[in-house]
């Protein structure tokens, strides 16, 4: 069925499903890869594509030689910049709804916990890098530290943190209401907003969040003071109710 003619072109019902499915397509992969860095080589792509098309339609021989010659290293080139927003957008689409609803009930009093645990470290100027697990497993980094099986409490967070203790140095990483591993190293950020930041732990608490949906709180040695990192964005200084607030809206309420 021709729904209407463009000269001597025929656009019809069709071709209307095809236009709408890419377009849904890119929209769907402006989403998946957002992000500064993603979006200007993603509005790129669609200009060399947009170019390469009116080369086709106007016979412009040479154009057509460089297009065909480096779209395949074009497209090899372009895999590997976006590496990380690619294995992003990859990991959310094997996110499971079914494993955040078992583990939403468990995530309510582990965040109890986290919250007194963190009122205390930062009296105490302890620092300390706590990884909340969402969706995406966070093998690579557990894989890091020092295995743990033990279920999330004030005194252990308290205990593991304490300056001089074999596990202080690092990350913990917690999934449920359970603490699974211990002294984790963390990637550091690769946005060039934050490396001016003072202090690893906030650079690798950005890392974290920048590839994977965890959320981290961050407590600073120096200061006291209460961050978190969400991703691939740093929230600083905040009050013990408002990381509260934020974590039951991530782990509880959705």
């Amino acid at each position: 069925m021709t729904l209407f003619n463009i000269g001597f072109l025929k656009f019809t019902v069709i071709d209307m499903v095809d236009v709408l499915l890419v377009g849904y397509f890119f929209y769907r992969l402006l989403l998946l890869l957002k992000g500064a860095r993603s979006l200007q080589l993603l509005i790129g792509l669609i200009f060399f594509f947009v170019i390469g098309l009116i080369a086709y339609w106007l016979d412009l021989s040479m154009v057509k030689w460089f297009i065909s010659n480096i779209a395949a290293v074009g497209i090899l080139i372009l895999v590997i910049i976006l590496q990380p927003e690619l294995r992003r957008a990859f990991a959310r689409l094997g996110q499971s709804r079914i494993l955040r609803m078992l583990l939403r009930q468990e995530s309510k009093s582990a965040i109890d916990e986290i919250i007194r645990a963190t009122e205390k470290l930062s009296d105490m100027h302890y620092g300390a890098l706590i990884v909340l697990e969402n969706n995406i497993r966070l093998s690579n980094i557990i894989e890091t530290g020092k295995s743990m099986n033990a279920t999330v409490s004030q005194e252990l967070l308290q205990t593991i943190f304490t300056p001089y203790t074999p596990l202080h140095d690092g990350a913990v990483v917690i999934k449920g209401d359970q603490i699974v591993a211990a002294s984790c190293s963390l990637p550091l950020s690769q946005n060039p907003a934050y490396h001016r930041l003072h202090g690893m732990r906030h650079k690798a608490a950005v890392g974290a969040t920048e590839e994977t949906d965890a959320f981290v709180v961050i407590v600073s040695e120096e200061t006291g003071q209460v961050s978190y990192a969400s991703g691939g964005k740093l929230f600083r200084d905040l009050h013990l109710q408002e990381l509260k607030s934020k974590l039951d809206e991530i782990f509880i309420s959705q």
